[in-house]
């Protein structure tokens, strides 16, 4: 079980714990969720830290440029690649063919805006546990919402991300998925947590209808696209809260 969440870690940042091929890691994606208790851990601590030297909007930069540098800025590009294939007007065809152009466009520069200023913002309102349990929780329900994504959608075209869209399908792996999500947000004893989760479900089922109308069906973009979302809708829950 170490060796497999090693591998999963690995493959979800860029600490080289582990490896494995794509089709091992994909077997055992119901694990992403322990992968963010890992990193909600590591980068919680020390957001928990800096809040008490430094100024809320240096900690909000700080910490969103960690995340983005620890996950090596592959589910951000994500999200820039999944709002330049809403954005353009023609079939799922055309679409696809735009989100899976390495070349980024206005639609996509927007988003990776609004989702860092949002990310600074949110970060910068907390301090003290509430930002450690924010950015922890976060990294939970982020993990989840890609799990969950996997189990409920179609593979928009044959690639990488089949492999754990066709894994999960299994749903005995979307119950234990489910049930370390729950039950790590129970342990922690955090009502906004599982208002956090709520949310995060249903911004998923919403990017799932999107994607399934827009595209055909999920993607590995899509995928990060989701973990971005969920984890900046977390964090304002509970500068909401």
């Amino acid at each position: 079980m170490f060796r497999q969440v090693g591998s999963v870690f690995s493959f979800l940042t860029i600490i080289p714990i582990g490896h494995s091929d794509l089709q091992t890691i994909a077997k055992y994606m119901y694990l992403f969720p322990i992968v963010g208790i890992a990193i909600g851990l590591m980068v919680g601590s020390v957001a928990y830290g800096l809040s008490f030297f430094l100024e809320p909007l240096v900690v909000g930069l700080l910490i969103t440029g960690i995340l983005a540098l620890i996950t090596g800025i592959h589910h951000t590009d994500g999200l820039s690649d999944f709002a330049d294939g809403l954005m353009v007007r023609g079939t799922k065809e055309k679409k696809l063919q735009v989100m899976r152009d390495p070349s980024v466009g206005s639609a996509g520069i927007f988003a990776i805006i609004i989702y860092v200023a949002g990310m600074v913002i949110a970060l910068s309102s907390m301090k003290g546990f509430e930002i450690f349990y924010a950015i922890l929780i976060g990294e939970i329900v982020a993990k989840f919402s890609m799990v969950l994504l996997s189990s409920l959608g179609p593979s928009a075209w044959e690639g990488s991300n089949s492999a754990f869209i066709q894994s999960m399908k299994d749903r005995k792996k979307l119950a234990i998925a489910t049930a370390i999500t729950v039950g790590s947000i129970f342990v922690l004893g955090n009502n906004a947590g599982f208002l956090a989760l709520g949310v995060g479900i249903a911004l998923t089922l919403i990017i799932l209808a999107v994607s399934r109308r827009s595209f055909g069906g999920i993607s590995g973009d899509i995928l990060g696209a989701a973990n971005e979302i969920t984890r900046l809708s977390s964090l304002l829950v509970f500068v909401s809260a």
